[in-house]
């Protein structure tokens, strides 16, 4: 099945739509442990962490797969996409969080191997079930959205929107925040994106996985919470 110009939006919306059931929703990487460290308490710190985990976190790590592996798949190269999940899997430090990728990605590729015929799709999902390589979530939705004719900036997009809205909803409901809060964070974030998105893809090939510490130490402390509403 191919896809045309005019449906591009939509498969957009439905591959980064937070209700897609791959279980998004049950994933905070690491946010909880802000919270319960009572330091994303209100609407301006919590504008300041999604901020930080993009420009800090995400465009090193997931946003740099989703480029890589989208340009990989432009090219039908497999053997380099399983190269970079391999990658992405040794820059997984905080166990909850490489687990939730895994799981995330691999539920995303047995979504769309039903929906399309794409050969590098099912190539690259026979080496999953085979062990061969670990299915990221970063690098399966690159490969997909390549497949489906999307352009590399609206795809990173959507990759980062959908990442964005996990966040301001699960802010929601741990701060907690009111609705029109979220919308409004949400919103005022949009351009933020676009430069997020704009600074990805200069990123050099180097600079992929850069850590930040503070991040997955928060992930690592997760784990050992006395309480706890999400997996990572």
């Amino acid at each position: 099945m191919s896809t045309t110009k005019r449906n591009m939006l939509l498969e957009l919306l439905h591959i980064s739509d937070p209700t897609l059931p791959i279980g998004g929703y049950s994933h905070s990487n690491g946010l909880e442990t802000y919270i319960q460290q009572n330091k994303v308490k209100d609407v301006q710190s919590t504008t300041e962490f999604v901020k930080n985990m993009l420009i800090y976190n995400y465009k090193y790590n997931d946003g740099v797969f989703v480029r890589d592996a989208f340009m990989l798949a432009k090219k039908n190269d497999l053997n380099s996409l399983l190269k970079l999940d391999e990658e992405c899997n040794a820059l997984r430090t905080p166990m909850e969080v490489r687990e939730g990728s895994l799981k995330l990605g691999i539920r995303l590729l047995k979504i769309y191997v039903r929906l399309h015929d794409y050969k590098l799709l099912h190539d690259f999902y026979k080496a999953v079930k085979e062990k061969r390589t670990p299915g990221h979530f970063p690098v399966a939705f690159g490969l997909i959205t390549s497949l489906l004719g999307s352009e590399i900036k609206e795809s990173l997009s959507a990759f980062y929107y959908n990442a964005v809205v996990n966040m301001v909803t699960n802010s929601v409901k741990l701060v907690p925040l009111g609705q029109m809060d979220g919308q409004e964070i949400l919103y005022k974030l949009h351009s933020f994106i676009n430069e997020v998105v704009k600074e990805t893809l200069d990123i050099d090939e180097e600079m992929r996985g850069l850590c930040n510490p503070a991040f997955d130490i928060r992930c690592m402390q997760h784990e050992d919470l006395y309480s706890r509403l999400y997996m990572s």
